[in-house]
């Protein structure tokens, strides 16, 4: 699994969903649709693609406030 992030401070890209905090990260199956998706909406130089592990995760859990273990993941598409 692959999360997109900024570049910039590591934040991921989420989606809302009602009465769930934080907000579920969206994840793509392969590296290849995740570049896609970013380069289908012209964010190459924002966003870049993260296999999801563990140490992904503890950076992901840091940029979006939170402990890691209340990080939850959405596959794209949903």
């Amino acid at each position: 699994m692959f999360a997109i992030v900024y570049k910039s401070d590591g934040f991921p890209i989420c989606v809302q969903v009602a009465g769930v905090a934080p907000d579920p990260v969206v994840v793509w199956t392969s590296e290849s649709d995740a570049k896609s998706f970013i380069e289908s909406k012209g964010g190459a130089a924002d966003f870049e693609p993260v296999a999801v592990d563990d140490g992904s995760l503890d950076a992901i859990a840091k940029a979006m406030g939170c402990p890691v273990d209340q990080i939850t993941l959405e596959p794209y598409p949903s």
